[in-house]
């Protein structure tokens, strides 16, 4: 039996216009369908603890309406924290997106630590949309950088201008472009079309679309 720990932002507001923030509802509901729907197991960490803040339910969603109201949303309303967690116990990580990764997981010491220890154990690490702000500036024990050379993806410089994602007001850097600075090899598709990236042991998802798609291609490198 594989075990899955979703990381989950912690943080409500983003930008200087403090605009409500927190994780991405339809990028924990799908891609924990697709883990569960094959007997993985999902555990909820946040970097406080407790309750997380979402934004984007949409109820005429049918996974997200299902999460909504399963049991799996009050165990993520009880989520642990990551302080708390032995990520030793766990077959791969993912950081779903929603603008909050991107004030409270770029420089946290413990995601960073979390990260290069899941990485160089070979584990398995998944981001979709913003989600690949928590793999910036990890240091590897090598002194690289784990974005060096690393085909990696995310929400486009694009599509943030699609949904007025204005830097500063909205958001506090271009996530797009500060991959490319630490050495990402960048690649995308059309605006929020589902597209993933896979390099060795690290998956990545462009936007909401590609959720369950980064979710479908964790399974295929657990089940190698």
């Amino acid at each position: 039996m594989k075990n899955i720990l979703f990381i989950i932002t912690s943080c409500g507001v983003t930008g200087t216009g403090k605009h409500a923030a927190g994780y991405e509802f339809s990028e924990v509901a799908d891609p924990y369908f697709e883990f569960t729907s094959r007997g993985y197991i999902v555990d909820f960490a946040s970097i406080l603890g407790g309750t997380p803040p979402y934004v984007g339910y949409d109820k005429t969603q049918e996974s997200s309406r299902g999460f909504r109201e399963s049991k799996a949303f009050n165990r993520l309303n009880f989520s642990h924290k990551l302080s708390n967690v032995d990520v030793d116990a766990y077959d791969a990580i993912f950081f779903p997106g929603g603008l909050g990764p991107m004030t409270d997981m770029v420089n946290n010491p413990l995601i960073k630590e979390t990260i290069k220890k899941v990485y160089e154990r070979g584990h398995i690490i998944g981001a979709v949309c913003h989600g690949p702000a928590a793999l910036l500036n990890v240091t590897l024990s090598n002194g690289k950088n784990l974005l060096e050379a690393r085909h990696i993806n995310s929400f486009t410089i694009s599509e943030e201008i699609i949904d007025k994602h204005t830097l500063g007001d909205v958001i506090p850097f271009i996530l797009e472009t500060e991959l490319k600075n630490q050495g990402a090899n960048f690649s995308h598709t059309t605006p929020f079309d589902p597209y993933v990236t896979v390099d060795d042991n690290l998956v990545t998802g462009q936007n909401p679309a590609s959720a369950s798609d980064v979710a479908i291609k964790m399974i295929d490198l657990l089940v190698e």
